[in-house]
């Protein structure tokens, strides 16, 4: 009994520390005064948990400010440099890897480009281990102080796959458009990456990364409900309900891009047939122009043929739009607006934001369009409701939301760091499960 009063009380005391951590992270500088009212603690306790956190070196002062007839009060935050993160991006042309402090501001970057070995598993795995290491010695940064690695990966990821020789499950992937099937991705990694054991790794689909760095920097911020679309060489998307601090959010990660928007239509490199992707991924375009007669070399990959593709259809004041690559884009738009009001119609967003490095080449030219055949497709009611927008976090948006997923982890268990052999399945939200467990505050 008293073993289990002490847990209780650690876990509660770790609750605390999460709410005041996780106010000052997404609306923060604040003064101590205000944390009382928006984490439901009383002012002793909001005392202890500041000078507890302070000590550890994870909150900072952030100046003063004046109050009304009483002593000015003092500003805190979290401290950007209470903790690092890798992000990692296993896209479809290159492994993109970053290191950044908690406010996340990057401090190094390397990238691997996959054209030449397209999605071998164990180059990846390599990539992503130099990747690591690289980073790491040019910021001249300590492994020990990593707080977590997240990856972002094309595919559907299954939780608690295979007991690895450590005795724990790790995350499998089921990629079947880059030939990954059931690949144990989390144990190779645990293998191959050079840090500290107790750092863990989360794996999760580069659309949902992506959509939450949306959802808590980008265009997503304060939207009950939103679809982030991820196009790039091949199609996903995501659709997160509930604020950042709900304690009922959540984040569905959907293979957009294998909806049918063509009965009887062009092969997918998934082996179905009229596939969104087959019409509106960077690489379907490529093949698409080309059969049509582009003059595209041989060897161009997907960036330099969309990149062409685009300057053919508009090559400003003194050229002559190509009517064939018109043609082809304005097929792409309703493709594109057709499987959007698919996503208004099943899930009501306030908005949808269009990302992944495709998505941010075609969209300032074929929005316009896009939400024309949205509108055309959707239910009125609910299309009306929907605006169809830009991501705003730009081509690191993925790498970014990667980032977010140990990010997560660490608000959610208050600042305490990695226990050895953690691993790195993500919480629905930053604060989902402590809410979950102790829905009333100690205080």
């Amino acid at each position: 009994m008293a073993e289990r009063n002490r847990r209780t009380v650690r876990d509660l005391r770790r609750g605390n520390r999460a709410r005041v951590l996780q106010r000052l992270y997404f609306d923060g500088p604040l003064s101590r005064q205000e944390l009382g009212p928006v984490t439901g603690l009383s002012s002793g306790s909001i005392s202890n948990v500041v000078a507890e956190l302070s000590a550890e070196g994870l909150l900072e002062e952030a100046g003063v400010v004046d109050s009304d007839g009483g002593r000015p009060r003092t500003l805190l935050r979290v401290a950007p440099d209470g903790g690092l993160l890798v992000g990692i991006d296993i896209g479809e042309t290159r492994v993109r890897v970053e290191l950044f402090d908690l406010s996340l501001t990057e401090l190094a970057r390397t990238e691997r480009l996959l054209a030449q070995h397209g999605y071998d598993v164990e180059r990846i795995v390599a990539h992503v281990r130099t990747g690591v290491a690289d980073v790491l010695r040019d910021a001249g940064a300590d492994p020990r102080r990593l707080l977590g690695i997240g990856i972002g990966v094309p595919g559907i990821i299954e939780r608690d796959g295979p007991e690895g020789p450590d005795g724990t499950r790790g995350a499998v992937v089921h990629g079947q458009t880059i030939g990954w099937r059931a690949v144990p991705f989390e144990q190779l990694l645990r293998e191959a990456v050079d840090v500290p054991p107790e750092v863990p790794l989360f794996i999760d689909n580069g659309a949902k990364t992506l959509g939450q760095a949306e959802m808590w920097f980008g265009g997503g911020r304060g939207a009950g409900a939103a679809a982030i679309a991820l196009i790039g060489s091949g199609v996903g998307a995501c659709v997160d309900h509930g604020d950042i601090l709900d304690e009922d959010r959540t984040s569905l990660a959907l293979e957009w891009g294998h909806t049918t928007v063509q009965l009887r239509g062009r092969r997918c490199r998934c082996g179905s047939i009229g596939c969104l992707e087959a019409y509106a991924g960077a690489e379907a375009l490529r093949e698409r122009w080309r059969e049509a007669g582009g003059p595209l070399r041989e060897d161009a990959d997907d960036e330099t043929a969309l990149a062409a593709l685009l300057a053919a259809a508009y090559p400003g004041r003194r050229g002559t739009p190509d009517p064939v690559a018109l043609a082809l884009l304005d097929e792409t738009a309703e493709c594109l607006g057709a499987a959007l009001a698919d996503l208004v119609n099943l899930f009501l967003p306030e908005r949808i934001l269009i990302g992944g490095w495709a998505g941010l080449l075609l969209g300032p030219r074929l929005l316009p369009e896009i939400r024309r055949y949205a509108n055309e497709y959707a239910l009125s009611h609910a299309a009306a409701r929907t605006t169809i927008e830009m991501g705003r976090l730009g081509p690191d948006a993925v790498t970014v939301g990667a980032a977010t997923l140990p990010l997560a982890d660490f608000l959610t268990r208050g600042g305490s760091r990695p226990a050895p052999g953690a691993t790195g399945a993500p919480p629905r939200t930053a604060v989902h499960a402590v809410r979950e467990r102790h829905r009333t505050p100690v205080n």
